[in-house]
C-alpha cells in the first residue's frame, strides 16, 4: 500500500517570540516493511539554520533554529510512503515468555536494536507495581509472549477508557493508570511499564494509522492525530513486533512508522526553547490517505 501523508502543527503564541531553537521528529523513517518513496518539512518563518541528523535509534531529527520574530509557527510534513510489512507469525508459534525473558537478560550487544534498551526504566516509564501485576494476569507460566502479550494489549483496551480529556502530554503513568482513561501515549506507556515490569523489552513507537479504514472496517481511535503504539521483543529469532493496545490490533499495512525509542519523550514530535512569554495554543492536523494499494 502506497500512502499520502500529511501532518500539519501550529503554534500561536500569545507575544511575540523573538528565537526558537527546535527539535523535529516528524519525517518518517524507511525500515523493514516501509520504505519512504518522498519526503519534506516547510517551516514558516524559514529557520535561518536548519540541518538534519539519525539519532541513536535511527529516527530522522530535524533542528531548525528561527531567528525571525514571530507570533505563528507552521510546521508541515509531507510524505509518500509504501509499507508491505511481513506478516506476523502465529501467536502460539512465539517461544515461552520465560525463554524470552531470559534471553534478553542475556543480551551483551548495545546496537539500537538490541532487547537491552527495552528493558529498563526510562524518563516517563519508571517501574510501576500495579502495572506489572496488571500485566502478570495474562502471562501464565510457559504462555508464548505473543500469545500473552496480544492478550494484555486487548485488555487495556477494554480496561482503560480512550478520552482525550482525561489526560494531557505531561499527565505521569500512575495517574492515567489510576483513572483509566487516556489516549494511546498513555496505553502505550501503560503497557511497556507492565512488560518491563516482567523483565520482558518494550520499545514505544510513534506514528500513523490510515485515516480512511479499507471498506466495511471500522474507524481507529486515533485516526486524526499522531498515534502511537508497542514494539515487544519476542526472541531472536522473531525480533521486534507491534502490537496496538488502543485499537487492540497487531501493527499491519495500516501503520505507518515516523520514530521509536524508550518512551515518549524520545520520540516527542516537536520539543525546544524559545525566547518569549505569555501562553501558546496548539494545533494538529492529520491525513492518512491511501493512494495506491
Amino acid at each position: 500500500m502506497i500512502y499520502e501523508v500529511r501532518h500539519v502543527t501550529t503554534y500561536r503564541y500569545e507575544s511575540t517570540v523573538a528565537t526558537a531553537r527546535c527539535a523535529m521528529r516528524l519525517l518518517p523513517r524507511s525500515e523493514i516493511g516501509q520504505t519512504v518513496i518522498d519526503s519534506g518539512l516547510d517551516i514558516a518563518p524559514a529557520p535561518a539554520v536548519r540541518n538534519e541528523h539519525l539519532d541513536f535509534f535511527g529516527n530522522r531529527v530535524v533542528h531548525a533554529q528561527i531567528e525571525t520574530p514571530h507570533r505563528d509557527l507552521r510546521v508541515a510534513a509531507l510524505a509518500r510512503m509504501e509499507v508491505d510489512r511481513p506478516e506476523t507469525p502465529a501467536p502460539a508459534l512465539t517461544p515461552a515468555w520465560e525463554d524470552v525473558q531470559r534471553e534478553a537478560a542475556a543480551a551483551q550487544s548495545l546496537v539500537a536494536l538490541s532487547p537491552v534498551h527495552g528493558l529498563f526504566p526510562s524518563r516517563l516509564v519508571p517501574l510501576f507495581e500495579p502495572a506489572t501485576e496488571y500485566a502478570r494476569e495474562s502471562f501464565t507460566p510457559g504462555r508464548p509472549i505473543l500469545e500473552a502479550a496480544s492478550e494484555l494489549m486487548s485488555r487495556i483496551k477494554d480496561d482503560f477508557r480512550y478520552d482525550p480529556t482525561a489526560t494531557a502530554v505531561t499527565t505521569p503513568l500512575a495517574e492515567a493508570f489510576e483513572k483509566k482513561g487516556g489516549v494511546c501515549q498513555d496505553f502505550a506507556h501503560i503497557m511497556i511499564a507492565g512488560l518491563r515490569g516482567l523483565g520482558l523489552p518494550a520499545l514505544y513507537v510513534s506514528g500513523y494509522i490510515r485515516t480512511i479504514p479499507p471498506p466495511g472496517k471500522p474507524r481507529l481511535e486515533g485516526a486524526d492525530a499522531s498515534h502511537a503504539w508497542v514494539s515487544v521483543w519476542c526472541g531472536m529469532e522473531f525480533g521486534w513486533l507491534g502490537l496496538d493496545p488502543t485499537n487492540a490490533i497487531l501493527i499491519g499495512n495500516d501503520h505507518l512508522v515516523v520514530a521509536l525509542g524508550r518512551d515518549y519523550a524520545d520520540v516527542s514530535p516537536v520539543d525546544g526553547t524559545l525566547v518569549g512569554s505569555g501562553r501558546q495554543r496548539l494545533t494538529v492536523t492529520v491525513d492518512v490517505i491511501p493512494v495506491k494499494a
